[in-house]
């Protein structure tokens, strides 16, 4: 089963190079399941039993299922879509020594820019196409070994090893290819050529340079897994196959992906926006609840924020904290953090580590070392507007933020497992203390 769970993944981030791509392959998976597409711009007639998601630009997506009888609250987690990335400019094409094609891009989120470079590289996103019917989404995926990243041979860059400043507009512009300008076809020919478009009909796009090398299973008895984009989309992968596997019961089972987490989480897709909310409060409204019912539902409900964490780097320990330091392979990380990066308290913890043990699944704990800053997750950020109990949690991994990521073969498996028993767990406050089902 750990196999296949690897091999399920390696096969979801291959078809997922951006975040368009993993909420479209989740699309098509939940509608071969029998669940139903709502728009939000519509009125939503639920059912009991119903099979429901609701996607926001592309990009986000919150799942759902309803009980056949009486619900009592929402079993929620929530993980992301995006990574860091370079993102393509308006205009791209640069040409150097009126020869050599560039590409002019941004950086996405905190990369690890040295990881990107000598490796094949490619393009992929969404187009705005015009249509008869106003404008089209068509989305793109070249698959091809497209660019690369050469890096400045060591005799003309001695610093290299020693410490560099990577920046953006000089040193990371991807190799495209060579030719005279006027006389070779131009990127967005090609990107059109791709979608089966025309170029003049391209109104608009948003394109990603991704990484090309596949997942792969390594390690002297094969434990370690590594491929771009273990963090999230190991969380996504994970809360997918648990949300579908999952048993019924009085609780509404809910897979919320967002988008936009690695640069802060305000957009209408992220987790600062009020698309979760949105969504919880019309399912209520569709079963007749009053506003005071929907409070009370959200008194009763729980959320997993799931986004990988820190494994102890066994080449710079001194980087983790004295007392707390999940390595590989040893099961899901609890996230902790005094300033409240993290929502992790000791109620919510408790209650996770509870459904853990029932289920056989082993559990560790991150701090930041005290000394040195660390990140955040949505958790804390989608509380804001949906202020359910909430615990951080992630599979434990090294170099986070890489182009190709590394992390534990076994810890995929403990993580669908324990998140198919809190889908299949109901938490109910008591008058001192809580009551797990």
């Amino acid at each position: 089963m750990i196999m296949n769970y690897t091999e399920g993944l390696f096969r979801f981030i291959e078809k997922s190079p951006t975040p368009f791509h993993v909420i479209d392959n989740m699309k098509q998976e939940l509608a071969e399941q029998g669940y139903k597409q709502l728009l939000e711009r519509e009125e939503w007639k639920l059912e009991q039993g119903g099979k429901y998601y609701v996607i926001r630009n592309g990009s986000a997506m919150v799942a759902f299922r309803v009980p056949k009888g009486t619900f009592g609250g929402f079993q929620i987690v929530a993980s992301h879509s995006d990574a860091p990335c370079l993102k393509l400019k308006e205009n791209p094409e640069l040409w150097s020594e009126q020869a050599y094609v560039r590409l002019n891009v941004e950086k996405y989120g905190g990369m690890i820019c040295s990881t990107w470079f000598d490796r094949p590289l490619s393009v992929a996103g969404r187009l705005l196409v015009k249509s008869e019917e106003g404008v089209t989404v068509k989305l793109v995926q070249i698959d091809k070994d497209l660019l690369m990243l050469p890096s400045l041979a060591i005799h003309m860059n001695r610093d290299i090893n020693t410490g560099y400043d990577y920046h953006a507009q000089k040193d990371m512009l991807p190799l495209y290819g060579m030719g005279t300008k006027g006389e070779k076809e131009s990127f967005m020919d090609r990107i059109a050529r791709e979608a089966d478009v025309k170029e003049e009909d391209i109104l608009g796009s948003d394109l990603y340079v991704y990484n090309r090398m596949p997942g792969s299973v390594w390690g002297s008895e094969d434990e370690f897994i590594s491929s771009g984009k273990l963090d999230d989309l190991e969380c996504v992968y994970s809360s997918m196959a648990s949300f579908l596997s999952a048993e019924e019961h009085d609780r509404i089972p809910v897979h919320c992906v967002y988008d936009n987490e690695e640069v802060g989480s305000s957009t209408r897709q992220g987790a600062a926006s009020t698309f979760l909310a949105d969504t919880l409060e019309r399912i209520q409204e569709a079963f007749g609840g009053s506003a005071s019912d929907y409070r009370r539902l959200i008194a009763g409900s729980m959320m997993l924020s799931a986004d990988n964490a820190h494994a102890v780097h066994p080449n710079y320990p001194e980087k983790a904290c004295p007392s707390n330091r999940p390595l590989v392979n040893q099961g899901v990380v609890i996230k902790f953090s005094g300033n409240q990066r993290y929502t992790s308290d000791g109620v919510t913890a408790a209650v996770f580590r509870s459904i853990c043990g029932k289920a056989g699944v082993p559990t560790q704990v991150f701090t930041n070392h005290s000394d040195i800053a660390g990140g955040s997750t949505l958790g804390n950020i989608s509380a804001l507007q949906v202020p359910v109990p909430c615990v951080d949690i992630g599979l434990p991994q090294l170099a986070m933020h890489s182009s190709y990521e590394t992390a534990g073969v076994k810890d995929l498996e403990y993580m669908i497992i324990a998140m198919k028993g809190f889908y299949e767990a109901a938490t109910e406050e008591m008058e001192n203390g809580i009551k797990i089902q």
